[in-house]
């Protein structure tokens, strides 16, 4: 068995700030096939790096306009991620929510659109912690979650719905 490095979450520092937005519609929730960077092949949420200078809110909203042409309407941040990573870097992401849109959800070089339903997310197709919060935010749970990969396997993690962190949101 091996052992899980020590992080010290106090003072840990993200290289990359991210964003993730889910857009739901009834029994349905917008996912998309990545096409290139981080996670290209799996199933995940539209999202991506802020730039400098935007607000993860922004960033959530302009990532999905350029990965499948939706602007998204009523996006409400749900959560936050920080993932210690062994072979990419460190990922502080946001995570928002939405169900009102602009638009025709398109594919692109960077995502192809797929909606899903609840019910049948792949999260065999997904990164791995997306099974231990997605149901739950979807279901209205707000969420702090910790983990810690090596490779692309969850060697630890910590994940807290409805924390007191989140009343800020």
């Amino acid at each position: 068995m091996s052992m899980v490095r020590e992080v010290d979450w106090e003072n840990w520092d993200a290289e990359m700030p991210a964003t993730l937005l889910f857009v739901i519609q009834g029994d349905q929730i917008l996912l998309i096939e990545k096409q290139r960077g981080i996670g290209a092949g799996k199933i995940n949420g539209p999202g991506g790096k802020i730039d400098p200078g935007e607000t993860p809110l922004q960033c959530a909203v302009r990532e999905v306009q350029e990965e499948l042409h939706i602007t998204v309407k009523d996006p409400i941040k749900m959560g936050e991620l920080f993932f210690d990573m062994s072979t990419m870097p460190n990922i502080y992401c946001h995570v928002f929510i939405g169900t009102e849109f602009e638009g025709t959800p398109t594919a692109t070089d960077e995502a192809i659109p797929r909606w899903t339903k609840i019910s049948e997310i792949p999260f065999d197709q997904m990164w791995e912690d997306d099974q231990h919060w997605l149901r739950d935010m979807i279901a209205g749970k707000r969420f702090i979650g910790k983990f810690i990969f090596e490779d692309e396997k969850i060697e630890w993690m910590d994940v807290q719905f409805n924390p007191a962190e989140s009343q800020a949101w």
